[in-house]
C-alpha cells in the first residue's frame, strides 16, 4: 500500500521542467489507473518504474518513479515527468487495446 509521495529539491525540479505539476502527478497515481511497468534498463542502485496515464484534464503523462520506504511507509518518489507526444499516446492506446 502506498502512503504518499516523496518530494524534495532532488526530484521536484526535474519533474517540473516540462510543465507538469505535482498535483497532476499525484492524481495520476491516486485517482487514475496508470499502466505501471518496471524499467530494468534504468534500474541501477534501486528499482525504477514508469507509469503512463491521463490527468483529470485528459493530458497524457509519462512518469518515471521509484518506491522508497520511510518510517515503515512506502512512498512514491517521482524522478521525472513529462507530457506524452501524440504518437506515444497512439502507441499506448494500441498496446492497451491488444
Amino acid at each position: 500500500m502506498i502512503g504518499g509521495f516523496q518530494w524534495d529539491e532532488g526530484n521536484w525540479p526535474k519533474c517540473s521542467k516540462h510543465g507538469v505539476t505535482r498535483g497532476e502527478i499525484e492524481v495520476l497515481f491516486t485517482d487514475g489507473e496508470p499502466m505501471v511497468r518496471p524499467d530494468p534498463r534504468h534500474s541501477g542502485s534501486e528499482e525504477r518504474f514508469f507509469a503512463v496515464g491521463s490527468t483529470s484534464s485528459g493530458r497524457w503523462l509519462f512518469v518515471v518513479f521509484t518506491l522508497r520506504s520511510v518510517a515503515g511507509t512506502t512512498l512514491i518518489r517521482p524522478l521525472s515527468a513529462r507530457y506524452m507526444h501524440k504518437k506515444e499516446v497512439e502507441h499506448y492506446e494500441q498496446q492497451k487495446g491488444a
